[in-house]
């Protein structure tokens, strides 16, 4: 048995353990609901309005970062690496079709890696490369945040653990290099120059 053979049986192993084991009313009424984009629109539009009342035309520039974060991180998920890996969603494979409690509708696409998890990961670690010195308390908060929605993919039936896990540590790099870049922007002054 190859190393990838065990790696999977252990991925699906794991699946199982959230998906189903880990069942409960208050999962199920929550966490469906925690993976939806528009679930969160209060908290982006605070996001954005905070950024833009407190830093003027700077914050606009800094709210530009954040979605090349996200869009950057959602292109090489959904069109690079998934298309390439290939992998069926854990809803769609024959070999669990028994047992994959679907909370959500299962869909098209593929599963590795989870868009969810890289998109808000880059999000939250943008964030943190931008504003965790300001405010310690930013960082705990958002990486909770992407971690709930990383956790529901997996508890919906929709990704295994790794996907999330591979999505997690994608947006965490992407997130955290355009936070560089812009922070290293603003030092030469680009972005000083734009202050109200």
């Amino acid at each position: 048995m190859s190393w990838l053979s065990v790696l999977n049986s252990w991925d699906a192993a794991l699946f199982q353990v959230v998906n189903a084991g880990m069942s409960n009313a208050f999962f199920d009424t929550i966490l469906p609901w925690c993976r939806e984009r528009w679930f969160w629109t209060p908290a982006y539009v605070f996001l954005t309005a905070f950024t833009v009342l407190n830093f003027g035309k700077r914050g606009w520039l800094v709210v530009v970062g954040l979605i090349i974060a996200v869009g950057v991180a959602d292109f090489t998920s959904s069109s690079i690496i998934k298309k390439n890996v290939q992998r069926l969603r854990p809803c769609n494979e024959p070999a669990l079709e028994a047992v994959v409690v679907e909370r959500v509708p299962c869909g098209g696409g593929y599963s590795f890696t989870s868009s969810h998890a890289a998109n808000h990961f880059a999000a939250a670690f943008y964030v943190i490369g931008m504003f965790g010195a300001l405010a310690r308390w930013i960082r705990p908060v958002v990486i909770v945040w992407a971690a709930l929605i990383a956790f529901s993919q997996v508890y919906v039936g929709v990704h295994y653990p790794l996907d999330v896990t591979a999505g997690a540590v994608l947006g965490i790099a992407i997130g955290s290099a355009v936070a560089l870049f812009f922070k290293k922007w603003d030092k030469v002054g680009i972005l000083a120059r734009s202050t109200p």
